[in-house]
């Protein structure tokens, strides 16, 4: 009779699932990491790009406060004669909010990234006029042709509001990378328009060290009214 063989008993069948399930958590566990550590070295890479990329009087050009004066006024001159308003405005201001307006102000260009320091004789010129007693059959076709103008010349629209509450109607444009600017509102209510224009930051060439900046000067506009 021939001898029977028994089978030996397997060994370690019951555990050899094991190392797949170890595997598998570790590779959970790893692409975990990789999701929470990529977003952690963007937020660092910008931190470090935001504190590291700053501005210095050699990014701006060199051009007198009273250049700038002039170019923040040719640009409120064009908007206003698109706008199709006659009146002259005298330089000052009488009652703010209220009154006419016509002025001229400066103000400092700042290094940028993570700090507040303002750049040495570095400025900015920003150019605010204002109408009264302006009825809506002139300020809303005007400032919807102005709207119109202003896409058609390479200005970008930051915002166009009609009716803002009922009462308010604001336009809001840029362009050379958002450092020329305008705007323009109209308050029903009172009548009242007003319009301002903002050059690009620029270092005056006479600027010296330890003089005040040349956002602290004083500057004063032309009578301001239609081209002749």
């Amino acid at each position: 009779m021939p001898e029977e063989i028994t089978p030996a008993p397997a060994t370690g069948t019951a555990s050899a699932p094991a190392p797949a399930r170890t595997s598998v958590a570790r590779a959970v566990g790893i692409g975990c990491a990789a999701l929470v550590a990529v977003p952690l070295l963007l937020v660092l890479a910008l931190v470090v790009w935001l504190a590291v990329v700053t501005k210095d009087a050699s990014d701006f050009p060199r051009v007198a406060p009273e250049v700038m004066a002039g170019r923040a006024v040719d640009r409120s001159q064009e908007a206003y004669d698109v706008l199709g308003f006659t009146r002259t405005i005298e330089p000052g201001v009488e009652d703010l909010g209220v009154s006419t307006e016509n002025t001229l102000a400066a103000d400092y260009c700042y290094r940028g990234g993570l700090t507040d320091e303002t750049v040495d004789g570095a400025y900015r010129v920003s150019h605010s006029w204002a109408l009264d007693d302006v009825p809506a059959e002139q300020a809303v076709p005007a400032l919807r042709r102005l709207h119109r103008h202003l896409e058609d010349t390479g200005w970008e629209i930051s915002s166009y509001r009609e009716n803002v509450s009922g009462d308010q109607w604001d336009l809001f444009a840029s362009r050379s990378d958002g450092e020329e600017r305008v705007s323009f509102h109209w308050y029903a209510d009172r009548g009242w328009f007003t319009g301002g224009a903002s050059t690009s930051c620029a270092v005056d060439p006479g600027w010296r060290a330890g003089e005040d900046q040349p956002a602290e000067a004083v500057l004063t506009p032309p009578a301001f009214g239609p081209s002749a």
